[in-house]
């Protein structure tokens, strides 16, 4: 091994009677408080926080120091994930009545429609899937996907419903009360096709 190593056989000797050296023995020891500080935040600090509760603890050592161990033992934090946007309905947009009084029937396709909004997680972040039905199918007959949550994504998906069916006037729209059915755009794209609206 020496020969193949070419280290001298003294050498090999004289380290293994030395064993592990104080910087190695520092971070062995440093690396256990480490893991141990993750485990107690749950995985969701990473070096420069672990640097903060170690210092806290009395512990003298660099972050880069640190950073360097973490790596070593592969420990990263958990990155915790952003809040998806929810509804708004305080906004300055007028609100219509609530027309369909929680009656999701229809007798024929294209007089009830019911639209709302949804969040997928994803690696990347939230997705945000807005949706139109048709009640008497429960179909969904328009569909939209994006990285915001707004009015031009529940206008993509409306967009597409009425590609597909062109109703006639008079359909009901239902809707919740956010500020993206509320918003003039959406609200103009309704009643440019006689179509009324009704939220809740």
């Amino acid at each position: 091994m020496c020969s193949v190593l070419e280290v001298s056989e003294n050498g090999y000797f004289n380290w293994r009677k030395r064993g592990v050296c104080q910087r190695k023995l520092g971070d062995l020891q440093l690396t256990e408080r480490i893991e141990n500080a993750f485990q107690d935040t749950k995985g969701v600090y990473g070096s420069p926080r672990i640097h903060a509760e170690l210092k806290e603890q009395g512990i003298q050592c660099g972050r880069k120091r640190i950073v360097r161990l973490m790596q070593q033992q592969h420990i990263t934090a958990r990155r915790r994930r952003r809040k998806a946007q929810k509804t708004d309905s305080t906004h300055p947009f007028p609100l219509a009545p609530n027309l369909l009084k929680r009656d999701f029937t229809a007798e024929a396709p294209n007089q009830k429609w019911m639209t709302d909004m949804t969040f997928v997680a994803t690696s990347e972040g939230w997705l945000y899937l807005a949706g139109v039905m048709d009640a008497y199918s429960r179909k969904i007959i328009g569909w939209a996907m994006g990285k915001e949550h707004d009015a031009s994504l529940v206008k993509q998906a409306l967009q597409m419903a009425l590609l597909q069916r062109a109703p006639e006037a008079g359909l009901i729209h239902h809707s919740d009360r956010g500020s993206e059915y509320a918003s003039k755009g959406y609200q103009e794209m309704l009643h440019q096709r006689g179509i009324q609206v009704s939220m809740s």
